[in-house]
C-alpha cells in the first residue's frame, strides 16, 4: 500500500483499521539539515543529445529548531510504537548530529529496557572540505516492541575474516571449556560455517550516480541496507510499515522479499518515484491518501481529530 499524506495522520488512521500489526517499522526521516532538498531528473535532449539535469522540490527538512524537529519525531514514533506487533521493532535512521539525541528520547518513550542495538551505516562518499575528520557515517537505533517477549529475530552472517579462514578453514569452531568455565582452545568440526554473525558496523556503499536502483531521489538509501533489516526482523508475509516512503527503497526490497508493505509519503514527487518504481519491478501498489475528517460541532480546532483513508 502506497499511501499520500502525512504519516501522523496515516498512522493514527492505520491504527484504527488496522487488521495486523507490524512486524518492522523502519522510520528514516529528514536529518534536520536545514534546507530544501530536491530530486534530480537526468534526460537527455532528444535535440542536442546532451543530458539536462531537471531538478523538482522533494521534501522541506527546515525547522523552527532542535526541538521543533524532536518533537515532531518523537510524535511519530510514539504513534508508530503503538503499530507494532509485541515481537516487532522499530528503527529509526538518523545521523551523528542527532542520534544521541533520539536516542534519549527513544528510551522515553520505549523504556531503556526495550533498546536492543545501534547499527553504524558506515559508507564511502566524495570528501567534504571541512577540516575536520570526515562523516562517513549514520546511525540506525533499533527498539523492540516489548521487553518481555522475544523478538523476531534471524541471524544474519558476513564473510569469515581471512585470518581465521587461513587458520581454520570454513568449518564450524568449537570451545573447549575447562573446569572453571573458561574457554582455553577451540577445536574444529566438519561442519560448514555460515560465516561470522553480522556485527552492528555495516559496509554498505551509498546509492552510485550510474546505480541501476538510482531514482534521483535525494538521500536514497540502498536496498542491500534494507534488505538486512527486512532480512533480520520479519518473516515471510509479514507487515512491514515506512511512514517517510521517499524513493520507494523499503516498499520495492519488501515486495522482492515476499513481505508485505504500507509507505506512507506527503510529498507528491516521492509517491510519483516510488509508484514508477514498483511499477518497474512489476508490483501495482494499492494507494490510498489521507483525508482530513471534517470537524463536528463538538470540536474546537479543524482537523483535529484523525484522519480516514480514501482510496
Amino acid at each position: 500500500m502506497l499511501v499520500h499524506g502525512d504519516n501522523l495522520l496515516a498512522m493514527r488512521a492505520l491504527g484504527e483499521r488496522a487488521g495486523s500489526p507490524f512486524s518492522l517499522i523502519y522510520l528514516d526521516p529528514p536529518f534536520f539539515t536545514g534546507r530544501q532538498h530536491e530530486r534530480v531528473d537526468r534526460r537527455r535532449d532528444p535535440e542536442t543529445g546532451n543530458v539536462v539535469r531537471l531538478m523538482r522540490p522533494a521534501f522541506d527538512d527546515r525547522w523552527d529548531s532542535l526541538q521543533h524537529y524532536l518533537g515532531e519525531l518523537g510524535t511519530r514514533v510514539e504513534a508508530a510504537r503503538a503499530l507494532l506487533a509485541p515481537d516487532g521493532c522499530l528503527v529509526v535512521h538518523v545521523d551523528p548530529k542527532t542520534s544521541h539525541y533520539a536516542k534519549v528520547m527513544c528510551d522515553e518513550i520505549f523504556g531503556p529496557e526495550c533498546f536492543a542495538s545501534e547499527i553504524v551505516w558506515r559508507y564511502r562518499r566524495w570528501p567534504a572540505k571541512t577540516k575536520n575528520f570526515q562523516r562517513v557515517h549514520d546511525v540506525l537505533l533499533r527498539y523492540v516492541a516489548k521487553a518481555d517477549v522475544e523478538p523476531k529475530f534471524r541471524q544474519l552472517y558476513e564473510p569469515l575474516a581471512a585470518s581465521t579462514l587461513k587458520t581454520w578453514g570454513d568449518k564450524k569452531q568449537r570451545a573447549v571449556v575447562g573446569g572453571d568455565g573458561r574457554r582455553t582452545r577451540s577445536s574444529r568440526t566438519e561442519e560448514a560455517t555460515p560465516g561470522a554473525p553480522l556485527g552492528d558496523v555495516w559496509e554498505i556503499g551509498i546509492v552510485a550516480p550510474i546505480a541501476r536502483e538510482r531514482t534521483g531521489y535525494p538521500t536514497q538509501k540502498p536496498e542491500e541496507l534494507l534488505e538486512r533489516l527486512i532480512r533480520a526482523c520479519t518473516d515471510p508475509d509479514d507487515l512491514v510499515l515506512d511512514p517517510y516512503a521517499g524513493s520507494g527503497t523499503t516498499l520495492a526490497v519488501a515486495a522482492r522479499l515476499g513481505r508485505r508493505a504500507v509507505g506512507i509519503d506527503v510529498g507528491g514527487e516521492a509517491v510519483r518515484v516510488a509508484r514508477k518504481r514498483l511499477k518497474a519491478q512489476g508490483v501495482r501498489p494499492y494507494e490510498e491518501r489521507v483525508v482530513l475528517e471534517a470537524p463536528g460541532p463538538a470540536k474546537t480546532k479543524p482537523g483535529s481529530r484523525a484522519t480516514a483513508l480514501a482510496g
